[in-house]
């Protein structure tokens, strides 16, 4: 901080920093949100997924090799990309037997694969909690508390199978991942360190992870997520496009609200911003 910015900051600390502002700071802090690109869910323009499927048409990316949609629930997403006219194939990942049925319908319709898997660290049987009685919701998720301490529910426990991106890749002969798109209320990190093999190989194009509350439940700072990709530059999707979030730091990345935040392999750094 320069001179100038001290002397700006005592001035408005002496003058505004008090408790009778703290509700109107609280106000715009909340609304500079939006801003930035976090809590805007309500439809894939707002949340910048439309800008961003149409970089990386403009682009060539996704002119080859396979997507990966893993928390597809009932497969909001891939419908979204067949409506882009996407055409590559997809392999849409819901674990729970509720949403599955209803994303195999939707895959039926559609033209892409439903895999009746979750993706993790390990291929293993695991526990997916819902709302009890209520099976196949889109908060579903590996941790309890996401139900019970963010949402307020009563959970339910549903048994599941686990693979890992890097077995499935292996078994379906993928040579490319033009989009890895992960939204498992809090598990990103697991899905993750099941790709390190494809990561490595620099087989995955682009990463899309959806960053919230849940990863307060899992333990997970976005700073794990960066070190298991050296490899990538890292963008917030606004509604017009790409942000880059630059280098790493706290204020910038450690938002525990929604958020769609993209990874780029670094060939890609000197993309800035969509079209």
């Amino acid at each position: 901080m320069n001179t100038l910015a001290r002397s700006a900051k005592r001035v408005y600390v002496f003058l505004f920093v008090r408790k009778a502002f703290y509700s109107f700071h609280l106000l715009f802090y909340k609304l500079s949100m939006f801003g930035l690109g976090i809590r805007n869910h309500e439809n894939e323009v707002v949340s910048g997924e439309k800008a961003f499927i149409r970089y990386l048409i403009n682009r060539g990316k996704l002119s080859s090799g396979a997507i990966l949609d893993i928390g597809a629930n009932v497969g909001n997403y891939s419908i979204m990309l067949r409506n882009n006219k996407i055409r590559l194939p997809i392999y849409a990942f819901e674990p729970h037997p509720v949403a599955f049925r209803r994303l195999e319908t939707a895959a039926a319709e559609y033209a892409f694969t439903a895999v009746p898997l979750g993706a993790g660290e390990t291929r293993t049987t695991a526990a997916i909690y819902d709302y009890q009685g209520e099976g196949g919701s889109e908060h579903a998720s590996m941790y309890k508390g996401v139900i019970e301490e963010l949402h307020k529910g009563q959970a339910e426990a549903v048994a599941i199978e686990l693979t890992t991106i890097d077995a499935f890749v292996a078994a379906h002969n993928i040579s490319r991942i033009a989009l890895l798109k992960i939204d498992t209320e809090g598990h990103e990190l697991s899905v993750l360190k099941g790709a390190q093999e494809c990561i490595r190989k620099g087989m995955a194009e682009a990463i899309q992870i959806e960053f919230n509350e849940m990863n307060v439940i899992s333990r997970t700072f976005f700073k794990d997520i960066i070190d298991l990709l050296p490899g990538y530059d890292f963008y917030r999707l606004l509604p017009d496009g790409l942000k880059a979030l630059g280098k790493y730091n706290t204020t910038g990345f450690e938002i525990f609200l929604f958020q769609n935040v993209v990874a780029l392999k670094k060939e890609t750094e000197g993309i800035r911003t969509a079209v």
